[in-house]
């Protein structure tokens, strides 16, 4: 396990990897707004175990990572796709299994769409389609609408950014299942302590989209598991349902319960259905679609 500064595409983002790089790559991406930090190291670490290389980054404008004043992010959402094909290629990695939850899913998904042969497979945790299409999903819960439509914060002040990401970690677990305040706020502690500027994360509410890529969910060729939770206020089960349907040969993993993210309680549940999911993936039609990423990353 070692923190590792990368440059791609004229910026500075922090990396960390755990494992073997000998073995399978697993490129974790997490959702906007929020840093590596939010990948529990020790999920990272049963990943490693199970023979994973296991790596995981902070997103621009969370972390260590390239920091802009808040308000003025200069760069796309494109941008940040384009990022996790930089932080494969800073580390050799001509292709990985690619996890990415709620906005990280999405960003996954333009990932295999943009760059199909930068992916072996998908792993798409309590997130939406990235591109439009399908049927007319259901939006938000009224609990999260409210929340985000009251919620007062100032962040110039740590101890108020504090408790205002812990309530808001509160309201997005869903519940239905207790919620362990004392580890959240630890966690979101730690991430704000290490932050270059907290505040800069609210760049990612306001991103343009940049250039999309072509082509509906459909012609995603990575095999791909979709997991969901039932008590998802953000994105109800519905959107993790159409996901599954919409991508061809993709499965659906439903946790009972579950909110939005990676809850601690699912923790080697969701490890153990990836380990299995990237295993699989390594099978006749994983080959196909990964064929064009046996070259060497350009840079």
């Amino acid at each position: 396990m070692a923190e590792r500064i990368i440059r791609t595409d004229g910026v500075d983002l922090c990396t960390e990897s755990f494992g073997d790089r000998s073995q399978p790559p697993v490129l974790l991406v997490m959702g906007t707004g929020a840093s590596m930090l939010w990948w529990d190291e020790d999920f990272c670490r049963m990943l490693a175990q199970g023979g994973r290389f296991v790596i995981r980054y902070d997103h621009r404008d969370t972390g260590r990572s390239f920091t802009c004043e808040p308000g003025a992010p200069g760069y796309t959402a494109a941008d940040l796709v384009t990022d996790a094909a930089g932080v494969l290629d800073a580390h050799g990695i001509p292709a990985a299994h690619v996890v990415g939850v709620s906005a990280g899913g999405a960003l996954a998904q333009l990932l295999a769409l943009g760059h199909a042969e930068r992916v072996r497979s998908l792993v798409l945790i309590s997130t939406s389609r990235a591109v439009s299409g399908g049927s007319e999903l259901p939006p938000p819960t009224d609990d999260f609408i409210r929340f985000v439509s009251t919620a007062r914060v100032d962040w110039s002040r740590e101890d108020s950014v504090v408790d205002h990401l812990v309530a808001y970690s509160r309201m997005l677990a869903g519940g239905r299942r207790p919620f362990d305040e004392a580890a959240a706020r630890d966690l979101v502690r730690r991430d704000v302590e290490r932050a270059h500027d907290a505040a800069a994360a609210r760049n990612h509410d306001s991103l343009a989209e940049g250039r999309q890529p072509p082509g509906p969910l459909s012609s995603i060729a990575a095999p791909a598991l979709v997991v969901h939770g039932t008590a998802d206020p953000m994105f109800p089960l519905a959107h993790g349902e159409a996901l599954a349907r919409e991508i061809p040969d993709a499965r659906l993993l439903v946790l009972e319960g579950a909110g939005h993210g990676v809850d601690p309680a699912d923790r080697e549940t969701i490890a153990r259905a990836i380990l299995e999911h990237t295993e699989r993936s390594q099978g006749p039609r994983a080959a196909r679609s990964g064929a064009r990423g046996d070259r060497r990353p350009p840079g």
